[in-house]
């Protein structure tokens, strides 16, 4: 009976966390992503950050994906339950402090706040394949094109 109570209990929080999911158009993301700080951070543009998170998620707040070592990713960064988050099910250092489900609401300044510390670690944006495969070193002006947003170039990266 335990079982079943938690699989009740984890489909009502991925049913409410879709009712406030949404997928951000890409001129409405680059503004949020702007607002909070991602223009420049680390040495990466709204471009790498929008690059990654259509390839990652296609901007879809409530994206899940299943891990073959049993590990999930969560929201519009995908981010890891095995670092970044805890979904109470997989071990995790959940180096984010945060509920994997968090990740799954329009609400993306926590997603943000997470993404940074990714960014901050030595992998930095290499820790998205999708980035590394699909966006670094490519000319990602196209994702800002028609949004009325600052482009902030900078060609040195911070690799710690």
């Amino acid at each position: 009976m335990e079982f079943s109570g938690t699989v009740i209990m984890i489909l009502a929080i991925l049913m409410a966390a879709n009712v406030d999911a949404k997928i951000y158009e890409r001129c409405e993301l680059a503004k949020k992503l702007q607002k909070a700080g991602l223009n420049g951070f680390k040495g990466y543009s709204i471009g790498d950050w929008l690059c990654m998170a259509h390839y990652e998620s296609g901007f879809d707040t409530a994206f899940v994906d299943h891990n073959p070592d049993g590990s999930s990713e969560y929201g519009i960064f995908q981010l890891n339950s095995a670092w970044w988050c805890d979904n109470g099910i997989t071990p995790t250092k959940n180096l984010c402090h945060m509920d994997c489900y968090d990740l799954l609401n329009r609400h993306i300044l926590d997603d943000i706040m997470c993404a940074k510390q990714v960014v901050s670690s030595k992998n930095s944006m290499n820790a998205w394949d999708s980035w590394s495969r699909h966006c670094s070193g490519h000319d990602l002006s196209q994702w800002l094109k028609g949004c009325d947003v600052y482009v902030k170039i900078d060609s040195k990266k911070i690799n710690p």
